[in-house]
């Protein structure tokens, strides 16, 4: 894959076309909706729990919850059959909330900790994909995208702990992997990837980013950027991988 210079928004995509993206009230996924609503997408449909996204002409916005299989399946039906669905942005994620934090030791492992950390970070993502990638369209360049992040690299894992975020990342990464396989078969135009967007300065990363090196804590903005670069560099035959937001490929 050729390293980009900088972010084409996926104009490599077929016109007419439209984009989803969900999780679309945080930092990466509005930056996303930002940036695709400026390209030459006909509607950007911006899914989040609260439903509420940025006001712009071609951005429609509708609630999701990923933890509620009938609220993505709704989600999903108001689509419609305008322009073609292209484009699926998965840009959600939990490391930790007012209940839930990374575990530092096994003694900190919790089931219901550990089962939320799922159905968020793998079980969520898996049922976008169970309900919106049969609006791909059979032929021509789509994109399925979901955010992950180099810690759930079981190869790349030297340092332990956040065993929850870890495992659930890992857990996407193999969706992603048998999804892909799937849907080359089916529509062998299609690039299903996970991204590791790098630590970015959002809600997720706040309370370590006083540990990132100067340097390596990125704007949503530069983020999104980067990450929809990559996906528009990438060709069919590198799909199914993880891939950071220097396109550089990091091993499952």
């Amino acid at each position: 894959m050729t390293n980009p210079s900088r972010s084409m928004y996926l104009n490599s995509i077929p016109r007419p076309a439209s984009a989803a993206v969900i999780g679309a009230s945080g930092g990466i996924g509005s930056a996303i909706v930002k940036l695709l609503s400026g390209g030459n997408f006909d509607v950007v449909h911006a899914f989040s729990r609260s439903g509420n996204s940025l006001v712009l002409p071609n951005v429609r916005s509708a609630k999701l919850d990923l933890e509620d299989e009938a609220s993505i399946a709704a989600a999903a039906a108001t689509i419609g059959n305008g322009a073609p669905l292209r484009v699926i942005f998965v840009a959600t994620g939990l490391l930790h909330d007012d209940m839930l934090e990374p575990e530092k030791t096994f003694r900190s492992l919790n089931g219901e900790k550990l089962a939320r950390s799922f159905r968020i970070n793998a079980v969520g993502p898996a049922l976008i994909a169970k309900h919106m990638l049969p609006m791909l369209p059979r032929s021509g360049r789509s994109v399925f995208a979901a955010l992950s992040a180099r810690v759930g690299s079981i190869e790349d894992n030297r340092s332990g702990g956040w065993y929850g975020y870890r495992a659930s990342k890992a857990a996407l990464n193999q969706l992603i992997r048998t999804l892909a396989i799937e849907l080359q078969r089916q529509k062998p135009d299609a690039i299903c990837v996970a991204l590791h967007p790098g630590t970015v300065k959002t809600a997720l990363s706040a309370p370590f980013q006083a540990s990132v090196a100067p340097g390596n804590l990125f704007d949503a903005a530069f983020a999104a950027e980067r990450l929809l670069a990559v996906t528009d560099a990438l060709s069919a035959s590198e799909t199914g991988r993880l891939y950071a937001w220097d396109a550089q490929s990091i091993p499952f």
